[in-house]
Order: C-alpha cells, then structure tokens, then sequence
C-alpha cells in the first residue's frame, strides 16, 4: 500500500501552531483580566475600610483634619475604583478580541483537518481500487491458465 501525503500539511501544521498561539492568547487575557477585578476587589475592600473609619471618626471626638484626611482618601479610592471599572472594561474588551481569534483558528484547523480526512478517505478508496483491480487481473489470469492447460 502506497503511503498517503496530504498536499496541505504544512498549511494545515501553521494552522495548529496558529491555534496554540491563539489560546495562549487568550489564556494571557484571562489571566490579565483576573488580575484586573482583583485589584478592583481590593479597592473596595479599601474604600469599605475607609467608610467604616468614616463613621468611627464622626461618632467619636470630632477631629476635622482626620474627618478631612478622610474624605479626601475616600473620593481618591472612588477614582481609583472608577478607573479599574475601566481598565477590567478593556482587559473584558481584549479577552473578547482573543476568544473571537481563537474561534476562528480552530474553525480554520477544522477546515484542514476535515479536508485531510477527506483526502484520506479518497486515498484509501483509490488504493482499494487499485487492489481490486490488481486482483481482478490476478483471477483473470489464473482463469485464463487454467483454460490453457486444460
């Protein structure tokens, strides 16, 4: 039996290399995202603290500066949690672009990989072909030997 080539291998071989490329992509996003709501988390986390040193602060002896100090903690930790809302919007908005290229790398590969089963199939029918008919001559000629002899 003749061994079977797909003429498309190397194609199909970039797209695999593409696909690994693609989820490690992707798994990076993830990751990048993660990070992102967990320092969101430890934001609020702060501004929880702050609050409840907010109302410490207003139940007890009334320092201004500290009520001050404060005050100001609180609105910089209500920007800070502002612009991590932000930044997880974009790490959501990249992960979104790799899970969309990682997609179409596998849909790709799948396309490859079906044609090569394809040509497969197509190879082993022409091969079995070919022995049928290899085998037919085979008989036709035993047959035809055994005519001649008798």
């Amino acid at each position: 039996m003749a061994r079977f080539r797909f003429s498309l291998q190397n194609i199909l071989d970039v797209k695999e290399k593409m696909e690994t490329q693609s989820k490690q992509e992707f798994s990076a996003a993830s990751a990048a995202l993660n990070a992102e709501e967990e320092k969101l988390e430890l934001l609020l986390q702060k501004k929880q603290g702050l609050e409840n040193e907010a109302v410490r602060l207003l139940s007890g002896e009334l320092k201004f500066r500290d009520i001050d100090d404060n005050r100001l903690a609180r609105a910089q930790t209500d920007e800070a949690i502002n612009d991590q809302r932000e930044a997880i919007k974009r790490a959501e908005d990249v992960l979104e672009k790799a899970r969309v290229k990682m997609a179409e790398a596998v849909m790709e590969r799948k396309t490859y990989e079906k044609l090569r089963e394809k040509a497969f199939d197509e190879f082993v029918a022409e091969e079995n072909r070919a022995e049928g008919k290899s085998i037919d001559e085979l008989t036709s000629f035993t047959h035809g030997r055994k005519i001649q002899n008798n």
